[in-house]
């Protein structure tokens, strides 16, 4: 009884590592993005308050408890 042919195998293409100056300006980019929305989440309002009224304060109020701000 004749075995049946094994198909070959696709090759693997190899995983390079990304080098540094590709991954830096993203993640500068992640990081203003994440210090602005702390901002917003935890700072804005009173005396730090970049726009004026409530609207952001009332918009993010339930996510300022949800990570400990206090905001009363």
């Amino acid at each position: 009884m004749a075995h049946p042919a094994i198909p070959a195998q696709p090759a693997v293409p190899a995983i390079r590592p990304l080098p540094i100056r590709e991954i830096l300006p993203w993640a500068i980019f992640a990081l203003a993005v994440g210090l602005v929305l702390l901002y917003f989440a935890g700072s804005e309002q009173g005396a730090m308050s970049l726009i004026g009224g409530q609207n952001v304060h009332e918009f993010l109020h339930d996510g300022r408890h949800l990570l400990g701000f206090p905001c009363h």
